[in-house]
């Protein structure tokens, strides 16, 4: 492994967060949701680094060696390998919240096509649902749950600010999509960030058969 780690983090401890990493990125591509080496995902090693997938590599078939360590600016630590472009948009979350542990985005048909077809009107809101309550902090189907649509870019720091500008508008954020591109979710563990991953999946399918039923 080319992976040469500060001495403030045990190989072990890096070691259980690359195997988490490959093991769930393995299991969401079987399910569709990375096509062509897309999606990226990561885990928080400790206060100042987390480990990320190494850009381009296929998600259905990682190992130790396609996750690499970066700084909570989106460096690489300890090694040549290049993290995905879109690395800024997983140490932003770990900066936001401390404890937040685990990023995931993913690539679905249904998550692309919902960015696409609710991007004009730059959100989703999700109400009505009980399956709301698997989102951290919703106790009932009567909430509402507002997923915003960023506009989609290559230029990183756009992005960020676009969601640090939500944030700081002081609406609350469990995930979002990019227009024509995927989700961000995350959680406390790999379980919450899974849980949310899943149900979101669900819940835009739903409001996505809503739309075709009553076009």
């Amino acid at each position: 492994m080319s992976q040469d780690l500060p001495a403030s983090i045990p190989a072990a401890l890096f070691y259980e967060r690359a195997d988490a990493i490959a093991d769930a990125a393995r299991e969401l591509a079987q399910q569709g949701w990375t096509p062509a080496t897309s999606s990226n995902f990561s885990m928080r090693v400790d206060n100042d680094h987390a480990a990320i997938t190494i850009s381009g590599r296929d998600k259905g078939k990682l190992g130790r060696d396609d996750i690499m360590l970066v700084d909570m600016h989106g460096k690489a630590v300890g090694t040549g390998s290049r993290p995905s472009a879109e690395t800024e948009l997983h140490t932003q979350v770990y900066r936001r919240w401390p404890e937040v542990n685990v990023v995931l985005h993913t690539h679905s048909r249904t998550q692309s096509v919902a960015s696409r077809l609710f991007a004009a009107d730059g959100i989703i809101r999700l109400q009505g649902w009980e399956l709301q309550k698997a989102i951290r902090g919703h106790t009932t189907h009567e909430s509402v749950l507002d997923i915003p649509v960023f506009p989609n870019t290559q230029h990183m720091p756009e992005l960020v600010a676009q969601v640090d500008a939500w944030i700081e508008s002081g609406k609350p954020l469990h995930a979002y999509l990019i227009n024509g591109h995927g989700i961000y979710t995350w959680g406390h563990d790999m379980a919450e960030a899974r849980r949310h991953l899943e149900a979101l999946e669900f819940l835009l399918g739903c409001e996505l058969d809503l739309k075709r039923l009553n076009a």
